[in-house]
């Protein structure tokens, strides 16, 4: 493996930015500040997973800034509406020799919920059928060889992989670039990851994000 060093006399997130413009993927850290201050993620490595135009992987260290070590043997994806994460996630548990774990999010609008019990569970029903049916159509696309693992949860997509990172090595997350705005922004599902995940995240440049 060769290995390059290179000092740019720029800001960090603007050099990084623009060296993810011929990287395939572009690794970042965060410090772990300990306290209620652990939660919150630095600003150059969230506005680089906002603005990177390739995959980004943030990671965070532990209390005493040290680099938390994969034991959980899984790769965790959430399973969207775009295909880009997904092949990503299969691509990087297919590397590490784990299963992949993918998980498709869903709720049932309020409006659809009676104080009838039987036709609130026929509602909820076939919400989750319908997620079931779509996670099983994204993966079919998942490569030969892969482990996966796929399951449908109830409930918001940000929690529910928040969950999911407590038992994975790597959660892997889509995220929409949205071109032409002044400031990086990154929508709720991956903001929340990056800010609240229990294991490295990767964040995945694709379409729009669910909440």
């Amino acid at each position: 493996m060769r290995v390059e060093e290179e000092v740019v006399p720029d800001e960090p997130q603007y050099a990084l930015v623009r060296a993810a413009r011929t990287a395939s993927v572009l690794v970042v850290g965060t410090r772990g500040r300990g306290g209620v201050a652990e939660v919150l993620l630095g600003s150059v490595a969230l506005a680089v997973a906002a603005q990177a135009g390739c995959p980004v992987v943030v990671l965070r260290g532990s209390h005493d800034s040290q680099a938390v070590p994969p034991v959980r043997g899984r790769v965790v994806v959430g399973v969207g509406e775009h295909p880009a994460a997904l092949r990503f996630a299969a691509d990087e548990a297919r590397r590490r020799g784990v299963p992949l774990e993918a998980v498709r999010a869903w709720r049932c609008p309020a409006y659809e919920t009676t104080d009838l019990p039987l036709a609130a569970g026929e509602a909820a029903h076939l919400h989750e059928k319908r997620a079931a049916e779509e996670l099983h159509a994204a993966l079919a696309d998942v490569p030969a060889g892969v482990e996966v693992h796929a399951r449908t949860v109830e409930g918001p997509a940000r929690e529910v992989l928040v969950d999911a990172s407590h038992t994975a090595d790597l959660l892997v997350v889509g995220a929409r670039r949205h071109e032409g705005r002044l400031s990086p922004h990154l929508g709720r599902v991956t903001h929340t990851a990056l800010h609240r995940s229990a294991c490295p995240v990767a964040v995945v440049p694709h379409g729009e994000e669910g909440d």
